[in-house]
């Protein structure tokens, strides 16, 4: 291994370590005033909390502590290829639940203690499809024309 560390990173890592550490931002943006609005009405839990992230997605320090761990995750797993690619498309299927939960529930209601939003629920789908795709799509093996696994 090099000293940068990427000498025996494959793709699929690459990728785990990428959405891992867009997740830890998102999980720290969630706490910071400003780039979340209406920070002063963030709520542990629940429908009721009115914090928005970049003023589009429901935040709570529930769903912002999940999206750390969600990160952290990412790093930790990204260190094998078998780890990454359990991730992305673990992940990926983790928000697919996600985005069919925020398309059943209320939004209103006492069932929403993520919170979620219209807007979540549409980045959630990008976020499942995303994963999944990048799990697969780096994980697979290329084989070149004299027969040999690279």
């Amino acid at each position: 291994m090099s000293s940068t560390g990427n000498a025996t990173r494959t793709p699929v890592q690459a990728a785990a370590l990428a959405v891992g550490v867009v997740f830890l931002l998102v999980g720290v943006a969630g706490f910071i005033p400003g780039i979340t609005t209406d920070y002063d009405s963030l709520s542990f839990a629940g429908h009721h909390s009115g914090a928005k992230l970049l003023g589009i997605f429901e935040v709570s320090v529930l769903h912002n502590a999940v999206h750390l761990l969600f990160g952290i995750a990412g790093l930790a797993l990204a260190r094998t290829a078998s780890g990454a690619r359990g991730y992305l498309i673990g992940g990926g299927v983790v928000y697919l639940v996600l985005w069919l939960y925020g398309l059943v529930i209320d939004h209103d209601s006492a069932a929403n203690f993520i919170p979620v939003n219209e807007a979540d629920n549409w980045l959630h789908l990008g976020l499942a499809i995303g994963m999944v795709a990048l799990g697969v799509a780096l994980s697979r093996r290329v084989v070149p024309r004299d027969g040999r696994r690279v």
